[in-house]
C-alpha cells in the first residue's frame, strides 16, 4: 500500500480509543439489560463490532498488524426478533449467486429452449436477440425454469454455485398485490426474521480445518488409524 493512502498514527490511535469507548458502552448495556433480547445490548454489540473492525483495518494498513478479535457472523448478527408471535403472513427472500463458467453451454441450453417453440419465426428472432448473448440466454433460461430447478441443474447450464441464503420473515398481514414489486428487497426488517439458512464454501473450509485439527496428534502429525483396526 502506498504512503499516500496509509492512515496516520493519530487515526489508528483514535480508532483504538473508539474501541475502548465502545467496550465501556457494551459492558454498561450488558450490566443493565432487562432480558436476553435487550435492544440496547444489541445496539452496543454492533457499535463495538464496527469499532473493532475499523481499528483492525487501520492497524493493518498502518503497521501490517492484526488484532485477535473475531466478530461472530451468521445468525448471531441478527437482531432480537420483534415480530408477531403468530404471524398471519410471511415472506421468503432468497439470494443465490452463480458464476458463468461455461458460456457456450449456457448459450446452447437457451437455444434448445427456443428450438422447441411452436412459432418458428419467434424462435429465429429470439436466437438473434436473446439466446445469442449471455444475458439474453440467462433471461430465457430463468424464464423457462424454476429457480430451484436451475439450482439443481446449474452445471448443465454452465453455471457454478456461489454463496446462497434464505430468509423467512414474518408479517402481520399479507402485502397488497403489487405493493412491493418495484422495491422487493428494501422493506426487509431484520427484527422480523424468523430464521435464515446460509450456504457458503467458507463453512466447508472451516469444517475441513476443524477435521484436520482433530486428526493431528500431540506432535502435530496426522494420526493414522491402527492398521489392525481394518481387519476388525
Amino acid at each position: 500500500m502506498s504512503d499516500a493512502v496509509q492512515p496516520t498514527a493519530a487515526e489508528v490511535r483514535a480508532a483504538a480509543e473508539a474501541v475502548k469507548a465502545a467496550l465501556d458502552r457494551h459492558l454498561a448495556a450488558v450490566e443493565r439489560r432487562t432480558g436476553d433480547d435487550d435492544p440496547d445490548v444489541y445496539e452496543a454489540f454492533n457499535e463495538l463490532a464496527a469499532a473493532a473492525e475499523e481499528y483492525d483495518e487501520l492497524l493493518y494498513d498502518r503497521y501490517d498488524e492484526v488484532t485477535p478479535f473475531e466478530i461472530p457472523g451468521g445468525d448471531d448478527t441478527l437482531p432480537p426478533y420483534t415480530g408477531p408471535e403468530e404471524p398471519n403472513a410471511l415472506s421468503v427472500v432468497i439470494r443465490r449467486d452463480y458464476a458463468v463458467v461455461e458460456p457456450q453451454r449456457l448459450l446452447a441450453q437457451a437455444q434448445r429452449v427456443e428450438a422447441v417453440e411452436e412459432d418458428g419465426a419467434t424462435a429465429t428472432e429470439g436466437f438473434d436477440a436473446a439466446s445469442g448473448t449471455v444475458h439474453g440466454a440467462l433471461g430465457i433460461l430463468f424464464g423457462e425454469f424454476e429457480p430451484d430447478e436451475i439450482a439443481t441443474r446449474h452445471k448443465e447450464f454452465g453455471l457454478e454455485e456461489g454463496d446462497s441464503t434464505l430468509w423467512v420473515t414474518a408479517a402481520d398481514e399479507p402485502a397488497e398485490p403489487g405493493e412491493w414489486l418495484e422495491t422487493p428487497f428494501e422493506s426487509i426488517d431484520p427484527q422480523r426474521v424468523v430464521c435464515r439458512f446460509d450456504v457458503s464454501a467458507v463453512f466447508d473450509e472451516e469444517s475441513d480445518d476443524d477435521d484436520l485439527d482433530d486428526d493431528l496428534g500431540p506432535d502435530g502429525e496426522i494420526d493414522s488409524p491402527d492398521p489392525l483396526d481394518a481387519d476388525r
